[in-house]
């Protein structure tokens, strides 16, 4: 195994100088914690477990105990975190994972998807020294189900290391992975052990590979389908280690800096745990991943010798969208040959309702606008419990029975932002996108990233339904309307998406190639250039084969096509490129990250939470959920409960269909 951690032995290393220095930066009053970390950070593991002898044997005393009393809160957590070896350090982090109440799941998920067999095995006897007790035993007293058997397989380190690969055994093994899950109804989650617990890294690869060919989605997409809750993370966790240990904790570091306050354990533990294993490529695939190098994130998220300490274990600063190592590239074009793969199950969180009964639904209606006061319990249990076709039917009963306008009798009963929500799930797709546009675009400022949100994500036939109600409602095209308010590049790449014009077959491979060269070429072209020329495929081809076009540009330029819109471009023009590569890659995780940044800090962006949780709600919203979930570590569920009240919030709820 080649190592590429950050922390390396030191040269010239005396044991006994480091020990007396030590001592001198913790004797008298106050300590010098500069010294401490310095000394410690710049040490291999090895040679500290040398450091903590030669303390014992000068000074007779136990370096981890002054440690502790001399220093505090984060910091202290980290030094002496650094002190234990990695056995005894992840055998911690479990006891604490179970002791007590709660468990928690993440740390558990975290370590055992993560080891090889030999670290399990020095775990698993770490876990009995230190603490007398079975570490299997503890992990089954305190989990459950799936998830357990999962965990309880993973602690035996039995993951075959050969190398050797069969060919019909990975044709085997990916035939049974689809017979079950995406074949039958159920899942046979005794299989999804078995296999993802046991067969070896590179066998696993390959499974996935002929498992895409089958199932025409990835192994991802159908744990995603299948399983649930913390088996479901589990069972994704092992099958991102297997694609690439050090991406799983990239990915891992950056939820635990992201949003407010920050998950100081979980990056605690990593950072140690990787400093002299891998590093250097978690911090490749956390700048391809995030466009910001991870010793800035540590830099902007932590403060004090805590940070100076994780700066020291980071190793360094990467520069921001530069070509990528060579590692980082095959990670890169991999990860757009799984986006190319990907045929995701939408799965919507409103249906038709059974027994459906358009004049009971009209009289229920009326009668709880009848009189004084509004009864919006029953209005919000009709409308929400609804499909839209079902809506579109109610409104017609409505004028006929009462000889009344639906649409107006709730806009008077109805008020802010739950009279908006109830409005947009009574108005026709076609109308809300319209109204959506119209809103976008009326009064002093533009909201461009709502232009950008829906132009970029509809089918060419919404496209066309929503041009057609734009003009039947404000007597004016919509394309009119976009260049009014609108201008320059932004304008061009509006209007060229408003004409639901995109193509919509599968990938050419011959000229996803000749596109992907196209791309690379107008990098080195003047902006203005660059600009149309990607417009001229971005705007135009389909998304299957954007996605291939994406993956050869990674292998032509050795760049990511993400990274070269951020740093080339600016304003609307990079925001709406971005929009439609994130759409490309992954549609429910770019949503999801539009609901994330409605909600997200002070005040909330109600506008942009009630479109999309109207347009989606009967299209993918249990899947935008999922994404929602993986990317967030918090369910969509929490945030509109957390961020909303009263009538507005139980109807969102029901849209949302249930917690994750």
């Amino acid at each position: 195994m080649v190592f590429r951690g950050t922390i390396t032995d030191a040269p010239d290393f005396d044991p006994t100088a480091d020990a007396e220095a030590l001592y001198s930066a913790m004797k008298g009053i106050g300590s010098d914690k500069e010294a401490i970390l310095d000394l410690v950070t710049s040490r291999s593991n090895a040679q500290r477990q040398e450091i903590i002898a030669a303390y014992k044997s000068n000074f007779g005393q136990d370096l981890i105990d002054d440690l502790k009393y001399e220093l505090t809160g984060k910091f202290e957590c980290l030094i002496v975190s650094l002190m234990r070896t990695p056995a005894y350090h992840d055998a911690k982090e479990i006891h604490d994972a179970i002791k007590g109440a709660g468990t928690n799941e993440r740390c558990l998920i975290e370590v055992l998807a993560s080891r090889n067999n030999k670290q399990i095995h020095d775990m698993v006897a770490a876990y009995k020294d230190a603490y007398g007790r079975d570490l299997e035993e503890d992990v089954i007293a305190d989990t459950s189900g799936h998830f357990k058997k999962m965990l309880v397989v993973l602690l035996q380190g039995t993951r075959d290391e050969s190398g050797v690969v069969d060919a019909d055994l990975v044709q085997q093994d990916a035939q049974d992975f689809y017979a079950a899950g995406e074949e039958q109804w159920g899942t046979d989650e005794a299989k999804f052990i078995m296999i993802l617990g046991n067969r070896s890294v590179t066998h696993l690869r390959m499974v996935f590979d002929e498992y895409e060919k089958i199932a025409e989605m990835s192994i991802e997409d159908s744990i995603k389908n299948e399983l649930s809750g913390d088996f479901e993370r589990l069972m994704l966790a092992v099958v991102q280690c297997i694609r690439s240990v050090p991406m799983f904790f990239a990915k891992r570091l950056y939820k635990s800096m992201k949003g407010l306050g920050t998950a100081d354990n979980t990056l605690i533990r990593i950072m140690i745990s990787r400093s002299e294993i891998d590093m250097l490529d978690i911090r490749e695939c956390f700048r391809l991943r995030y466009e910001k190098s991870l010793y800035n994130m540590i830099k902007d998220d932590t403060s004090g010798d805590y940070k100076r300490t994780l700066l020291n274990l980071c190793g360094g600063d990467d520069d921001l969208a530069g070509e990528f190592f060579p590692e980082a590239a095959q990670i890169a074009y991999k990860m757009w040959e799984l986006s190319a793969m990907t045929r995701v199950q939408l799965r919507p969180t409103v249906r038709p309702a059974p027994n459906f009964d358009p004049a009971a639904d009209a009289q229920a209606l009326r009668k709880a606008m009848k009189g004084f006061g509004t009864d919006e319990d029953a209005i919000i249990d009709i409308v929400a419990w609804r499909s839209n076709a079902q809506r579109q039917e109610i409104r017609q009963a409505f004028k006929s029975l009462l000889g009344r306008d639906l649409m107006k009798d709730l806009k008077s009963e109805l008020s802010k932002n739950l009279e908006r929500l109830i409005i947009g799930l009574m108005l026709t797709p076609a109308e809300f996108d319209a109204k959506m546009m119209r809103k976008a675009m009326e009064g002093a400022g533009t909201d461009e990233h709502a232009l950008i949100e829906i132009l970029v994500t509809r089918s060419n036939q919404e496209i066309h339904a929503m041009n057609a109600a734009y003009q039947g409602a404000y007597k004016k095209s919509l394309e009119d309307a976009i260049q009014s308010d609108t201008s320059g590049h932004f304008c061009r790449i509006l209007v060229s998406l408003v004409q639901g014009a995109r193509e919509e077959g599968l990938a050419d491979v011959e000229r996803a190639n000749a596109d992907a060269q196209e791309l690379a070429d107008a990098c080195n072209a003047d902006s203005d250039d660059m600009v149309m020329k990607f417009m001229s495929i971005l705007c135009t081809r389909s998304f299957p084969h954007l996605r291939k076009v994406f993956q050869e540009f990674v292998k032509c330029s050795n760049k990511d096509i993400e990274q070269i819109i951020k740093k080339e471009m600016s304003g609307d023009v990079k925001n709406a490129f971005y929009a439609i590569v994130r759409s490309v890659k992954n549609q429910p995780s770019y949503f999801a990250d539009r609901l994330y940044k409605a909600m997200k800090g002070l005040g909330t962006d109600d506008r942009a939470l009630i479109r999309i949780m109207v347009s989606r709600s009967e299209i993918d919203l249990f899947n935008i959920r999922k994404e929602f979930k993986e990317t967030h570590d918090a369910s969509l569920h929490e945030f509109i409960q957390g961020d909303t009240s009263g009538d507005y919030r139980k109807t969102l709820l029901i849209l949302c269909g249930g917690e994750d």
